[in-house]
């Protein structure tokens, strides 16, 4: 009866969230708004101006559809459990009962990450995102420590039902990686993730080395997001460098890597994965802008206004802290959110991470505003 009890706690909590969801989607103006974006593609000319296309048809599956349909399912999920309950309250019923613990679970999860979902307004936020882990200092530790990260990402990338794909990976000399590059495409992907830019630091006895001493070990993580058509620019080919295998004469090599740095900012990108060089080379200029794109965003400025001496401080700034002995703990120093579950951690549970990130971010930007409006 306890546990029953609990779970209607639980229902009640999940539908106020759900009434303040309500106020939130507006459901008659999304509504109205399909409807007039439906008028909008039925113009003659709506195909002529392609990239207006584009955020037209974006704005009906992403913002408008998408939030209807799935408004309407969780209610639905909601009703069923509500109405499996009213049944438990008269007759136990062991199968019923793990199916209303398996949808309250499933609902309460789908909540939290449209909670969160709605702390990303920034128009590029809904885009996928490419994630770089680079090893710092500290030889194998490191490089192990950055292959522990990537399985970290690679959890929390499966948790989310996002794709992935590895575009670049370099191992380490003994164990681990020196760097991998994932491309992870999903709706909000980059909007999540670009809360684990910066540097993560891990404190922990090492395992290659016998005489159980602490060990500290850095990696940096980047995040930009992948570009669609609504952003659209060219690189001078005079601003690139561009290196490829040279084969000299040995047609059995099958090498296919192109490493491409581009001049101005000194950002280098490499490329490895794709089946042909070609293919190498259209990813390795894709991933390229993508950096430049964020680099411009973060610094306010036009790509070709970028400080070439403010980006590192982009990745280098430490952001968390992973302690795994003598005690766990994993901290977030922005925010100061910590917990001493670092096994979870690092089995990719950092959603409390990200949100907290974010609430903190439209908190800080939205005082901005409010000074500057004061201030007008």
């Amino acid at each position: 009866m306890l546990e029953l009890l609990n779970i209607k706690i639980e229902v009640e909590k999940l539908s106020n969230i759900l009434g303040k969801a309500e106020d939130c989607l507006d459901l008659q103006y999304l509504t109205a708004r399909i409807q007039y974006l439906d008028q909008v593609i039925a113009q003659p000319d709506f195909w002529n101006h392609p990239t207006r296309a584009y955020e037209v048809l974006q704005e009906i599956e992403y913002s408008i559809f998408y939030k209807h349909q799935e408004y309407q399912r969780w209610c639905s999920i909601l009703e069923d459990i509500k109405a499996a309950l009213e049944l438990l309250e008269l007759s136990a019923d062991e199968q019923l009962w793990q199916e209303v613990q398996s949808n309250l679970t499933q609902l309460q999860q789908e909540l939290e990450t449209a909670e969160i979902q709605q702390l990303l307004s920034d128009p590029h936020d809904q885009k996928g995102a490419f994630l770089t882990i680079t090893a710092g200092v500290g030889g194998v530790d490191a490089e192990y420590w950055a292959y522990t990260l990537l399985r970290l990402y690679h959890s929390w990338v499966v948790s989310h039902n996002y794709l992935v794909d590895i575009v670049e990976e370099s191992y380490g000399d003994e164990a681990g990686i020196k760097s991998v590059t994932l491309e992870i495409i999903g709706r909000y992907a980059y909007g999540l993730l670009k809360s684990e830019q910066g540097t993560h630091r891990v404190i922990r006895v090492s395992p290659f080395s016998s005489n159980s001493k602490l060990h500290t070990c850095l990696a940096s993580v980047e995040v930009s997001p992948i570009l669609d058509e609504s952003v659209d620019f060219e690189i001078p080919e005079k601003d690139l460098e561009i290196t490829w295998p040279r084969y000299q004469g040995n047609v059995n090599r099958t090498e296919t890597w192109v490493k491409m740095v581009h001049i101005p900012t000194g950002i280098s990108v490499f490329c490895n994965q794709q089946r042909s060089l070609m293919q190498n080379k259209e990813k390795a200029l894709a991933i390229l802008k993508s950096k430049l794109f964020a680099i411009a965003l973060a610094q306010d400025v036009q790509i070709d206004k970028i400080q070439p001496r403010q980006i590192k401080h982009l990745s280098n700034k430490l952001i968390r802290e992973y302690i795994l002995h003598p005690y766990t703990k994993v901290k977030d120093l922005r925010t100061n959110v910590e917990t001493t579950a670092a096994t979870e951690v690092l089995d990719g549970k950092i959603d409390f991470f990200i949100k907290a990130y974010l609430q903190q971010l439209n908190y800080t930007t939205s005082v901005g505003k409010e000074e500057l409006d004061n201030f007008k």
